[in-house]
């Protein structure tokens, strides 16, 4: 008995028991990708060429993320995949873990901020969540800045007044006082 229709990858299959090695195994899936895609009409070929695009897109907009986020990135690129009309899967979203947490420190905290920031935006197209998480960051850098001011004003770690605060305490008094000596005002 014969069987008409059988197509020539499939003599390209290891014989049973036998396990493919990558490039035979790419072969093949590439041979039936070539053949399913012989077989497709002209929107189904415009599909698949628009998956390839997306994908490409996705991938490289997750790798940027990657390669902007250093050592804030907490686990790789991951995929959502859409089988196109060719058999094969296609990229259609991605995402990339990063570590927003503050730092130990107020100038920890401005440097990872502005790190987040910088892998969140490294993307030539960000999207809208890409956009949130930068948003973030400038605010959690804008509470450290706030908190690192407030602590040079305060004083130093030491506890000792800074620089800043003894001038301005020698120019205007210190304003915790009650002692109001001799004040120099102006009126315009």
């Amino acid at each position: 008995m014969m069987i008409s229709g059988v197509s020539s990858a499939v003599s390209s299959y290891p014989t049973y028991g036998e396990r493919p090695g990558r490039e035979e195994a790419r072969a093949i899936g590439k041979a039936q990708a070539d053949e399913a895609v012989g077989q497709l009409n002209a929107e189904e070929l415009a599909l698949v060429d628009e998956l390839k695009q997306t994908d490409r897109k996705v991938r490289q907009h997750e790798m940027a993320h990657m390669a902007a986020g250093g050592g804030m990135i907490t686990s790789g690129a991951s995929y959502t995949y859409e089988r196109g009309p060719d058999g094969q899967s296609y990229a259609v979203a991605g995402e990339v873990g990063i570590d927003t947490s503050p730092g130990k420190t107020p100038q920890e905290t401005i440097e990872r901020a502005r790190r987040i920031r910088a892998a969140a935006m490294a993307p030539a197209d960000p999207s809208g969540q890409d956009r949130a998480v930068a948003a973030q960051a400038a605010q959690m850098e804008q509470q450290a800045r706030a908190e690192l001011a407030q602590q040079q004003f305060s004083g130093n770690e030491n506890g000792e007044p800074d620089s800043q605060r003894q001038r301005l305490q020698a120019a205007y008094g210190d304003p915790s006082s009650t002692d109001r000596g001799p004040r120099l005002d102006t009126y315009a």
